[in-house]
């Protein structure tokens, strides 16, 4: 059965929204062999509908220091999780209404490799309270932003993981991969 892959980059203090404000300094080529093995690791992506968004708006047109990320951003299947969005423009993009456990369990039964998550930290809290996601992959940072949307708040709960491995980086970010316990 395929694994539901989250990968997010997060700072020391927890913050995961607007990553580009501040990793890029820390983008060397040993960060991008870690976001390339993920992507090389999965056939298709989860996003949440904010981050769908963004992607949508960004990936048909990127700037040339990511074209080289383009063609798997843009040719990937999608599955958006949404409440509100009818349509999908950005090629590729199921909406996943109604019953996401449902449809994540299928999917993960089909043939192929991991499903990943890409940011959208509201869709990953809430696939490790319902059990779904099988690996959070945390990409820290070694940055206090100070400001913004953390990963987790006062109402996530408790929720175990068990650490499968762990990798510092030259730049000083340290890659940690979780599962569930």
């Amino acid at each position: 059965m395929r694994k539901i892959v989250a990968g997010l980059f997060i700072s020391l203090d927890g913050v995961v929204e607007s990553p580009q404000k501040w990793h890029f300094p820390y983008f060397d080529g040993e960060l991008a062999e870690v976001v390339g093995a993920q992507m090389a690791g999965s056939d298709t992506m989860l996003l949440g509908r904010h981050t769908y968004e963004e992607f949508a708006a960004y990936w048909p047109n990127p700037e040339a220091r990511a074209q080289d990320m383009a063609p798997y951003m843009n040719d990937t299947p999608k599955h958006v999780v949404t409440t509100t969005l009818d349509t999908a423009t950005w090629q590729n993009t199921t909406l996943v209404k109604g019953d996401v456990t449902a449809h994540l369990t299928e999917l993960k039964r089909r043939p192929g490799t991991n499903i990943s998550v890409t940011g959208s930290p509201t869709l990953v809290r809430c696939l490790l309270r319902d059990g779904l996601l099988d690996e959070l992959h945390l990409t820290i940072h070694p940055v206090v932003v100070g400001g913004g949307k953390r990963l987790f708040d006062d109402g996530t709960g408790h929720l175990p993981l068990t650490l499968l491995a762990s990798r510092t980086l030259t730049s000083g970010i340290v890659y940690l991969t979780y599962g569930r316990a």
